[in-house]
């Protein structure tokens, strides 16, 4: 057995097979080293005790070498590997994914369009998403026995406030900043304890408002005539005025629509088979006027509201107003629309 050798074979070893053979060769059961520590036993004490140290170190030398070289082989075909089997994880680039504008969002902006039109500005920009308990319900003489502050339909927080339930809230804020006469719409989102096919705990409001001098019902009735058509893209919408009660109007109405709804299609004509409720509206009560400091006697007007979720499934056909909010991009692919679809702003309608 010749240690030069064998270190020599080690040294020149391509690849760990091939070092793996040295190693048998050498430290295998039938290998020269352990042939070599076989033979001790046939020799003198003192001959054992010299040779046996030898074979012992060459042992040591010949498995660290094997060991060293092993570590390079080994880091040399890893790397090798890499080179032959990498895989390609970046990403590949981005496909140009065309969009869909949401249809609320698309209704939101034909809303605002339509009002901007009819003379109305808009504002709700800034107002507060948490209301307090003045301009969410006293101001807008809504009771303390009122079944709309029970906790049943409300969200109430710390301090006594709420979330508000109805933009009509702006409306007073708005009063108490610029004064009358006012013309406005306000948007924006609201809140409910509500959670069923045609309602949100959260859904979007637009209301509008109008205070000047001789102000009339017939003024509300042409105004919400002339917005459906516009709407929903008719020449004539036959309408009724249903007697009802808001505490905030005085008289009240709700406005119907003579249509049919068929399997989610809307069509408005004479010939339709039901009355469909559309918005509420009425003549804003003197106490209203009132509580921001506006005198009654001098002043009236009107004020409506309607939920854009509902205008929006109407107009569409969208069966269930939870599916809006789920964010499926098969729900929007279907119903959503392109962004050259959504109409211009129009520059008259103002928003602070």
């Amino acid at each position: 057995m010749d240690k030069n050798e064998i270190l020599k074979r080690i040294e020149n070893s391509k690849s760990t097979s091939e070092l793996e053979t040295v190693n048998v060769d050498v430290l295998g059961k039938s290998g020269s080293l352990s042939l070599a520590l076989r033979e001790l036993g046939k020799m003198s004490p003192d001959e054992r005790k010299v040779r046996g140290a030898e074979l012992n170190l060459i042992k040591q030398e010949i498995i660290s070498a094997i060991e060293n070289k092993k570590s390079i082989l080994e880091l040399s075909e890893i790397n090798e590997k890499l080179k032959s089997d990498k895989i390609d994880i970046t990403l590949n680039k981005a496909e140009n994914i065309k969009g869909f504008v949401h249809p609320i969002t698309k209704v939101r902006e034909e809303l605002l369009q339509i009002f901007a039109t009819l003379g109305f500005r808009l504002v709700s920009a800034n107002d507060p998403d948490i209301e307090d308990d003045f301009h969410n319900f006293t101001a807008l003489n809504v009771p303390e026995f009122h079944p709309a502050r029970s906790m049943q339909d409300t969200f109430f927080v710390e301090g006594g406030n709420l979330l508000r339930t109805q933009t009509s809230s702006v409306q007073i804020r708005e009063m108490e900043r610029s004064g009358v006469p006012v013309k406005v719409i306000t948007m924006g989102r609201v809140y409910r304890s509500d959670w069923d096919a045609t309602h949100s705990p959260m859904f979007h409001q637009i209301e509008g408002l109008y205070i000047d001098k001789n102000i009339t019902m017939a003024h509300l009735k042409g105004c919400l005539i002339d917005f459906l058509k516009l709407f929903f893209e008719v020449d004539d919408v036959p309408t009724q005025f249903r007697p009802s009660y808001f505490p905030f109007t005085e008289p009240s109405a709700e406005m119907d629509i003579r249509c049919t709804l068929k399997d989610g299609e809307l069509k408005i004509g004479a010939n339709g088979n039901r009355w469909l409720e559309i918005l509420g509206c009425g003549m804003v009560h003197p106490n209203v006027l009132k509580s921001v400091g506006v005198n009654p006697d001098e002043y009236q007007g009107f004020a409506f509201g309607m939920g854009i979720e509902r205008l929006t499934m109407l107009k569409y056909g969208i069966s269930d107003i939870r599916k809006c909010y789920e964010a499926d991009t098969r729900w929007l692919s279907h119903y959503g629309f392109d962004a050259n679809d959504i109409p211009n702003m129009i520059t008259g309608l103002s928003k602070k």
